[in-house]
């Protein structure tokens, strides 16, 4: 079984709220242009035109070592539920492809977890990856290194 989670509310309310980003700086606000903006919070598709946040996002903790990444994301820069479920949000199938790789606890990547899969293949690498009992967590990314979710074990 998978736990999938978006950003923790917290750190989502600071960014929109302003609280400045991975860089330092305040998320940028934009209109969503096309159908492909996830918000890493509830993990919803954001609707054309609607406002969103763009920002640097470090998904670690602690945030400074040597693996700790870096990329942009998007939020809803209205309130949204955070997403928590067993599975992947459906519209994960239309990452091609998508990057996936586990993390130790210590937040260092486990490089002989790291993949290139389809959408549709996420939730099998995912519980491949955590049948390692080394490995603590897994990250999805985007083909372009945007963070998309972290997939813990249930």
């Amino acid at each position: 079984m998978l736990r999938v989670a978006g950003i923790p509310t917290a750190e989502a309310e600071h960014f929109r709220s302003g609280g400045v980003d991975a860089n330092g700086q305040a998320p940028v606000v934009r209109a969503a242009h096309g159908v492909a903006n996830p918000c890493r919070h509830c993990l919803g598709l954001i609707a054309e035109g609607e406002p969103m946040l763009i920002l640097a996002y470090r998904p670690f903790d602690p945030p400074a070592q040597p693996y700790a990444e870096t990329g942009p994301i998007f939020l809803h820069q209205r309130a949204c539920a955070r997403y928590e479920g067993d599975a992947l949000p459906a519209w994960f199938k239309f990452l091609d492809p998508a990057a996936i790789r586990g993390y130790g606890a210590d937040g260092w990547i486990r490089y002989e977890t790291g993949q290139i899969v389809r959408g549709g293949e996420l939730t099998a690498a995912s519980a491949s990856i955590l049948s390692n009992a080394e490995i603590a967590y897994v990250h999805i990314r985007s083909k372009f290194g945007c963070f998309q979710c972290r997939v813990d074990r249930a």
